[in-house]
């Protein structure tokens, strides 16, 4: 049992210099009378949601911080959640989790605000580790039921668009995946001399090498097919690296199509209003003609009957990630297992809001024989929980970003100190992942 001794709050800032929330957890250390651990987290915060998100707390005073700031949600730690949990034990995660849910007491953490309780949910895992003598996501792996072995695939986003950069590209994400390897240092490794090889093919040609929230590039493409110069430039880069496409590195994007719909059904695209059916056929495309192996968000989350379609026409081909379509929550991936739509999920903390509930939300897609892909938020800190979380869940594939900005850097880094740790123990996931789809 782990008595909780102290709860700390603060408003600290993300990546893109907003607030967000730190939240640190004392607790009594259970082998050595008198001492204390103390476990921090801080929470992500993301620019494109899904609607059925757990609700982010912002203050809305627009005299602070654009009114985003977060004093509301570091108050309810301070004076809901610390007073209703200091000198309480806790022996699971869950546990803990069940009194913040209970504390709040709304389907949506609309009392508290997700932030404040994920604060304190990551807090406590992080101190029931040290208090235990072990590894995040070694303690994750047990709770999870795991060998807590697998590195994971990095799906690195190199081109950014949409929401996540101010140049006119519909689709949000451009990542390569390089899963061609028999070990993650490797994969990262080419990933970033990808990246790098990029930057100099974007400066030849005078294209913008300035980057987005997540690290990737945001060039204008100058071009009638946007989007199709932008998978051709990485292509040649993946070349010019030295490494073969459809080998080594593969391609995946992140449409975020519920950012471009047209309000009335349909979907702007490349100066064009395009039906779901038209998108589909645009991806179809593309998957003939570049190495996809995943497709997050194709579709709008309320186009159910353009998912279907969507998963019956290249399901079985690629990876189709429900991101804004599942918003981590059980509840619509149930409706998508039953509805044989998406193969996959996305899963992000921040949108369901304690530790406990994403990790039966990735129970429930592993039975259900969906792939899991642990997500980093667009606006990010140095935190670097999700990457003991991908590690722990045996999961196989992560995005966190680009090859630049610490706040992605830190999680990939935290990545080889686990790769590290683990020794000949360690698996690395690599075209294993993508093999039950046949090209």
């Amino acid at each position: 049992m782990l008595k909780i001794r102290k709860v700390v709050a603060r408003e600290v800032l993300d990546s893109r210099g907003f607030p967000t929330v730190e939240a640190e957890v004392t607790l009594d250390h259970p082998k050595h009378a008198g001492e204390l651990v103390v476990g921090r987290a801080m929470v992500p915060s993301g620019a494109s949601t899904g609607e059925g998100e757990a609700l982010e707390l912002r203050d809305g005073d627009k005299k602070r911080y654009l009114g985003k700031g977060v004093l509301n949600a570091v108050a309810n730690i301070r004076e809901k959640i610390a007073p209703a949990i200091t000198g309480r034990e806790f022996s699971l995660q869950s546990h803990l989790d069940d009194a913040l849910r209970e504390i709040d007491g709304t389907p949506n953490k609309t009392k508290l605000g997700a932030n404040a309780i994920l604060g304190v949910s990551m807090a406590f895992s992080r101190a029931q580790a040290l208090a235990q003598g072990e590894t995040s996501y070694r303690l994750l792996s047990s709770t999870f039921g795991s060998t807590g072995v697998t590195l994971p695939v990095p799906l690195m986003n190199i081109v950014n668009g949409g929401k996540h950069a101010d140049n006119g590209l519909a689709i949000q994400e451009f990542m390569i995946v390089p899963a061609g390897f028999d070990k993650f240092s490797e994969a990262l490794r080419a990933g970033v001399e990808v990246f790098h090889r990029l930057k100099k093919i974007l400066s030849e040609k005078k294209l913008s090498t300035g980057v987005g929230d997540e690290g990737g590039f945001a060039p204008v493409f100058d071009d009638e097919h946007p989007h199709e110069q932008a998978l051709l430039s990485i292509m040649q880069a993946i070349r010019d690296a030295g490494y073969k496409p459809g080998t080594d590195i593969f391609l995946a994007l992140d449409c975020a199509a519920s950012e471009f719909t047209d309000g009335k059904g349909g979907y702007m695209f490349e100066g064009t209003r395009r039906t779901s059916e038209d998108m589909i056929n645009v991806y179809s495309g593309w998957v003939d003609q570049f190495p996809i192996v995943s497709i997050e968000d194709g579709l709008s989350e309320h186009d159910w009957e353009g998912w279907a379609s969507l998963t019956q026409k290249l399901g079985s081909r690629i990876q189709l990630v429900g991101d804004d379509l599942f918003v981590t929550n059980p509840k619509f991936l149930k409706r998508g297992i039953e509805s044989k739509v998406a193969n996959a999920i996305l899963i992000k903390l921040n949108q369901i809001g304690t530790v406990t509930e994403t990790l039966e939300t990735m129970k429930m897609a592993a039975q259900a024989g969906y792939n899991a892909v642990v997500s980093h938020r667009s606006g990010e800190t140095e935190d670097s929980f999700i990457a003991d979380l991908a590690v722990a869940t045996d999961c196989g594939q992560i995005k966190t970003g680009s090859a630049s900005r610490t706040d992605r850097i830190a999680k990939y880094n935290q990545l080889l100190r686990i790769e590290e740790q683990l020794g000949s123990n360690s698996r690395f996931s690599g075209m294993r992942l993508y093999e039950r789809f046949r090209r």
